[in-house]
Order: structure tokens, then C-alpha cells, then sequence
């Protein structure tokens, strides 16, 4: 790999600007959780659990269960409290594995970073236990300003030299993983929400991408290309999300999939 493809590969996740909205980013983990029939699990894992502060739910759901937080950045995972009787453990969640199989696996807004995840699914469900559960959540708004006019500005002659492979998210609908998932030989539950979050500020869609899917893209570019950038990609979210008297409006489609393994499995 070369030093310029290497750059690109190695953008850092800030803890603090992702919890800024982190109400409106932990709703649809509660909503996923709601759906997960497990009673008393033995082993739960939240695998990209982030800075732990969803993780911590599942320890108020399960309090005698053991739970890990999985994450392979060390800046999420240092921003974690492990006061809260989580461990937490830094690592890829392609690769991670654990010492048994677990009761409950989550995943909650990771997998859309993974290329070519549905392939993964075969191996996240050999992680879990007959009978046990797997549940995840992934955004569905990838046709959408926030992510296509970040698409666009970054084909732009300025800044197409330092953005080719830079990471970007993607994910499938429901009926996809369904299938998937249902041929593996789970029971699936499958569903799509759609958010309407209201957001007070000047510039909050900004705000809400660079915390997450445009963070890659920003942090790809030079210093000094980075500024013109962000001014041109704050106008245009400004068009396409005007704000308005009760503040601004950010259209938000999620895909929620909770599957149970079939209890006659062969672990």
C-alpha cells in the first residue's frame, strides 16, 4: 500500500463530535433492542459499540449477563466507561472472534463501514449460539443530499486527487437482509423506520454528517483544501435542509434486522 492509499485508510472517529446528537443516534438501538426476545443471556456483544454509551444498555437489560464492547477504534473505545461493567476491546468485527459463542450479538450503525458485509453475515452468525439472537440497525439514506452531495463535491477537480478509495458507508433494504438471513436459516425479523429529526443550529446537517459518514471524506483532504470544502459542502446542505421555524428537518430512513439462529444448530 502506498503512503497516499494509507493516509486514506487511516481516519480517526472523534467520540465527542459523534455524541453531539447522540438522543437522535441512540433511538434506533433501543428500537432494534426492543425486538430481541433473549430472557437471560449468559453473552452479549455490541460489535462497533463506539464510546459505550449504547453498550451500556445492554447491561441494564441483562445485568447478569457478560458484556463486551467491540470496536476497532481506540479512540471510541478509550471514550468508553468501563465503570459501567462493560469490557471493551479493541478490533476489527470482520475478524474478531469469541471465545464461545455468544447469546446476543449487536451491531448498531457499523456494518454499512464493512464492504461487502452481506458476505460477512455467515460468519457473524457462527459467532452465536443456538437459539440465540442477531440484531443490527444500518442507515438506509444513502440516496439522500447528505450523502449525495458529499459524493458529488468530492468529484469536484480540487479535491478528486485525495478522495479516490477514501471509506464511505453503504448499506442494503430490509428484504435484502431478510432473504439473506432466512436462507442461512434464521427466523428474521425485518423493518424500515424512517426519522424525521428536528435540529436546532446554524448548520446542524453539517454537523450531523461530520460526525459520522462525511468524517473519512474531510479528513482525506489537505489543511488547505479541507476549508474550501466544508464551506461548500455547509451551503449546499443548507439548500437541500433550509431551516425552518421550528428548526431543521433531517429525513432519516433506518433498516432494522433482528434474526434468531435456529436452537437445533450445530454450534
Amino acid at each position: 500500500m502506498d503512503d497516499e492509499r494509507g493516509r486514506r485508510d487511516r481516519h480517526t472517529w472523534d467520540p465527542a463530535r459523534y455524541l453531539e446528537y447522540a438522543g437522535e443516534r441512540g433511538r434506533p438501538f433501543v428500537e432494534l433492542l426492543a425486538r430481541v426476545g433473549a430472557e437471560q443471556p449468559q453473552a452479549v456483544v455490541d460489535l462497533g459499540c463506539g464510546p459505550g454509551n449504547l453498550t451500556a444498555l445492554l447491561k441494564q437489560r441483562w445485568p447478569e449477563a457478560g458484556v463486551t464492547g467491540v470496536d476497532s477504534s481506540a479512540e471510541m473505545v478509550a471514550a468508553a466507561d468501563p465503570g459501567l461493567g462493560v469490557e471493551y476491546v479493541v478490533a476489527d468485527l470482520r475478524t474478531w472472534r469469541p471465545e464461545e459463542p455468544v447469546d446476543v450479538l449487536v451491531s448498531n450503525a457499523a456494518l454499512q463501514w464493512v464492504p461487502g458485509h452481506l458476505d460477512l453475515l455467515p460468519s457473524l452468525l457462527a459467532n452465536v449460539a443456538p437459539g440465540g439472537w442477531f440484531a443490527f440497525q444500518v442507515p438506509g439514506n444513502f440516496d439522500q443530499p447528505s450523502h449525495t452531495l458529499r459524493r458529488e463535491l468530492a468529484q469536484d477537480a480540487r479535491f478528486a486527487p485525495y478522495l479516490g478509495g477514501v471509506a464511505s458507508p453503504d448499506a442494503f433494504g430490509a428484504e435484502t437482509y431478510l432473504e439473506r438471513l432466512a436462507a442461512l436459516g434464521c427466523e428474521v425479523d425485518a423493518w424500515e423506520t424512517t426519522y424525521l429529526h428536528v435540529l436546532a443550529g446554524d448548520d446542524p446537517v453539517f454537523d450531523w454528517v461530520v460526525g459520522t459518514g462525511a468524517r473519512p471524506t474531510l479528513e482525506a483532504l489537505p489543511a488547505d483544501l479541507r476549508p474550501a470544502f466544508e464551506e461548500e459542502f455547509r451551503v449546499a446542505l443548507r439548500a437541500a435542509y433550509p431551516r425552518r421555524a421550528h428548526g431543521t428537518v433531517l429525513p432519516f430512513r433506518r433498516v432494522f434486522v433482528v434474526a434468531r439462529v435456529p436452537a437445533d444448530r450445530i454450534a
